[in-house]
């Protein structure tokens, strides 16, 4: 399975990244997106690192490739300037890399270690394959854009205060990482929690009681369009709404008088047949820290730097592979970042 979900990711990525070519492999210089040419080799160079480089002073397979791509040493704004190596050469680089990994793989089917960066390699692909997805959204180009099923009706379902178990439980999943360690009691007060995410519809409502409409809404003839990638399309009321922000979510909940769920209270919820879930990213009210007795794992750089300036979102979008998909996960951004595929549910008050 670990080497099946590998070339899986691998060819998820391709597909993603096909738009990427011409002037459009570095593309403007935003904050919220990197440069196309840099993040393709940028996922080779973190799959070699962890799964074949143990020695960290073994060469790598690609020259140079320690100074272009290893994003925890290299700034965001400086990797449009690098002397980056033209698309042929890290497509090869992924290809060579992940050749030699599923061989160690064969050659060394009991290596716990090897196991765990495998997956670890996977995940981080499957991130930055959905990232690509975003960037493809926020420059207007051509999108896999997948269906997202209708909501179902929304109802509020209620629970009772109880103490819960908020995190994960070790040996239960083969891989979490470090922000979901570990399992810890929690006392959660009685509360009334949407069954699903807010739809386009609701959000409509929101507007035309005076609200800010969503960066890729515009009303034309009376009527409100949506922008899915480089196509606009007739808002379709009863999906998810999407690319909402933090703070636009909270606006939201304001006018509704309602709020955004605690992060415990989500992964309480999502254990009851009728919560939905799974097809946008879905903001919490809870700020990004670390759970009690936090313990960084090898890849340093994945939640410490992050913690108490982002917020947490809960769930998966239409984009993220469902091999990723595990109640305790936790994503994480700036609360002013509505180009992801985020959304929202609330709770009563």
């Amino acid at each position: 399975m670990l080497a099946e979900d590998l070339v899986a990711s691998r060819e998820r990525l391709h597909r993603i990244i096909a738009p990427f070519h011409g002037e459009r492999l570095l593309g403007p210089k935003l904050a919220i997106v990197n440069p196309p040419l840099w993040e393709i080799g940028h996922v080779g160079w973190f799959q070699e690192l962890w799964c074949l480089r143990s020695d960290s002073s073994k060469e790598s397979l690609l020259k140079n490739a320690d100074r272009l791509y290893d994003s925890s040493a290299i700034a965001h704004d400086v990797r449009w300037d690098l002397p980056l190596p033209s698309i042929d050469e890290p497509k090869k680089y992924l290809q060579d890399v992940q050749e030699r990994v599923l061989e160690r793989l064969q050659r060394e089917p009991e290596n716990e270690a090897l196991r765990y960066y495998v997956r670890l390699a996977t995940y981080h692909e499957d991130m930055h394959g959905e990232a690509f997805h975003y960037t493809c959204q926020t420059l207007g180009y051509e999108g896999l854009e997948i269906d997202v099923p209708r909501n179902p009706s929304s109802l509020d379902i209620e629970f009772q205060k109880t103490r819960f178990i908020l995190g994960a439980v070790p040996g239960k999943d083969e891989f979490v990482f470090d922000n979901e360690k570990w399992a810890h009691e929690v006392e959660v007060a009685p509360f009334r929690i949407a069954s699903a995410p807010v739809t386009n519809g609701q959000y409509l409502e929101y507007v035309g009681g005076g609200g800010k409409a969503p960066r890729y809404w515009k009303k034309v003839d009376g009527g409100w369009t949506e922008r899915r990638f480089n196509k606009t399309r007739k808002l379709n009321k009863e999906e998810p709404v999407r690319h909402v922000d933090w703070n636009e979510a909270q606006a939201f909940c304001r006018w509704a008088g309602r709020r955004l769920p605690a992060e415990a209270e989500w992964e309480m919820a999502v254990q009851n047949p009728a919560f939905t879930w799974g097809r946008t990213w879905e903001w919490t009210a809870t700020a990004f820290n670390p759970y009690p007795g936090f313990v960084i794992d090898p890849y340093a750089d994945y939640s410490k730097p992050w913690f108490g300036t982002h917020k947490v979102l809960r769930g998966a979008s239409f984009s993220t592979p469902r091999r990723m998909l595990r109640r305790t996960f936790r994503n994480f951004y700036m609360a002013d970042r509505g180009d992801v595929f985020c959304g929202f549910r609330t709770c009563g008050l």
